[in-house]
């Protein structure tokens, strides 16, 4: 007979998670990995045979439990939060990493299952993340004791609008590679063979991040999800442009390894200046003036349909920093805003951004990301 457990399946941001309760799951490493791969369906390019829906985008679990003790960087937390990115055609969960648009969720889910002492119009949610061994706080509407999920706010990637929910991540800075400026400067030169020597800017918060000059690669950085994954030889380019900027901060050991033991971070994004664009999901023209810069990113060695939730933060700090591939691209008269806009394949993302300068070293102060989430089911899936 086949055991149950309970699930919730919730859409956060432009992700869609499998939610499950940590004691609902075996206390042994090997055996807990092996029982979301089942949840899933992995592996198996189809995941028929599980809940994944066979995208790296709905292939995420999120494992929520009560707050740990005696951790110093967890004080006053109200629950801790483990988010896995579930292989799809290989046995494995990749724990290394965080996604943004879930955490919007887990705010919810918290709400929903009565684990945070509920405010109105708006509770928040103090979560300890293990991923990152960081705080993250979501301002979560809530209406009747209930998470509020409709409203007009809407989101790029997404069709419906909701209540917007709030998610700071500016204790993340530094979390993945040391330091927000991992390598302590704003700009590098970086040695990539098969690809040659470019300028790129390595940024840390929310998740590690290399972005390069989208013209540096021979592309406008406008082009469509669909067209840079057919485009072969500019994805191997990428991937060792990732791999070879994660060794530089020193996230991985060896850069023809890097799809295996980190295939999800570093991040890496092609940046470049505001232009028209066509969204290909909105089937609509995007316009220049509504974009600060363009950014298009590489997820689990494929283009990003939208943007990633912690990549939407970390862009949107890196255009603050003076000095960055990022900051470069930005609209001038733009760049000493609070709210930053730019442009990905689905549209317009916005990401509030302060940095200032402490001593010699920029800090991120707020590293905001507003986003949607709607509990789609709740029940039990068979292992």
């Amino acid at each position: 007979m086949s055991d149950a457990i309970k699930c919730v399946i919730l859409r956060g941001g432009t992700s869609k998670g499998i939610y499950l309760r940590d004691v609902d799951l075996p206390r042994d490493p090997v055996e807990r990995e092996k029982t979301i791969l089942r949840i899933f369906g992995s592996p198996d390019k189809r995941q028929i045979d599980g809940l994944g829906g066979a995208d790296p985008l709905t292939s995420k679990v999120c494992v929520i439990g009560p707050p740990p003790k005696n951790n110093p960087r967890a004080i006053d937390a109200d629950l801790t939060y483990t988010f896995g990115q579930v292989e799809i055609d290989e046995p494995s969960v990749d724990l290394r990493s965080l996604c943004g648009n879930l955490t919007s969720g887990v705010g919810a889910f918290a709400v929903w299952e009565n684990m945070v002492e509920i405010e109105e119009p708006i509770t928040t949610v103090r979560i300890y993340n293990t991923n990152l061994d960081r705080m993250l706080i979501t301002e979560v509407p809530v209406k009747d004791g209930r998470p509020l999920e409709v409203g007009d706010y809407k989101i790029p990637g997404v069709p419906t609008g909701g209540a917007k929910i709030q998610v700071d991540f500016a204790d993340t800075a530094g979390s993945s590679a040391g330091n927000l400026l991992p390598t302590g400067n704003a700009m590098e030169r970086l040695d990539v063979p098969g690809v040659g020597t470019l300028e790129v800017s390595m940024v840390d918060i929310g998740n590690a991040h290399v972005f390069v000059r989208a013209a540096d690669l021979g592309m406008t950085g406008a082009e469509t999800a669909a067209e840079i994954d057919a485009n072969t030889e500019l994805c191997e380019k990428l991937e060792k442009i990732r791999a070879h900027a994660g060794v530089a901060m020193g996230m991985i050991d060896d850069p023809d390894r890097a799809a295996q033991d980190s295939p999800a971070t570093p991040f890496v994004a092609m940046i470049a200046p505001p232009q028209d664009y066509y969204d290909a999901i909105g089937d609509r023209m995007v316009k220049a003036e509504d974009c600060d810069f363009l950014s298009r990113l590489m997820f689990m060695q494929q283009m990003h349909k939208t943007y990633a939730g912690t990549s939407t933060v970390c862009t949107g700090i890196a255009s603050r920093i003076p000095g960055t591939i990022v900051y470069e691209a930005c609209r001038p008269e733009t760049r000493d805003k609070l709210e930053v806009n730019f442009g990905h394949p689905a549209g317009v993302i916005e990401t509030e951004a302060i940095v200032e300068l402490e001593g010699n070293a920029y800090a991120a102060k707020r590293a905001t990301l507003g986003r949607t989430a709607r509990r789609i089911m709740e029940g039990q899936v068979y292992v």
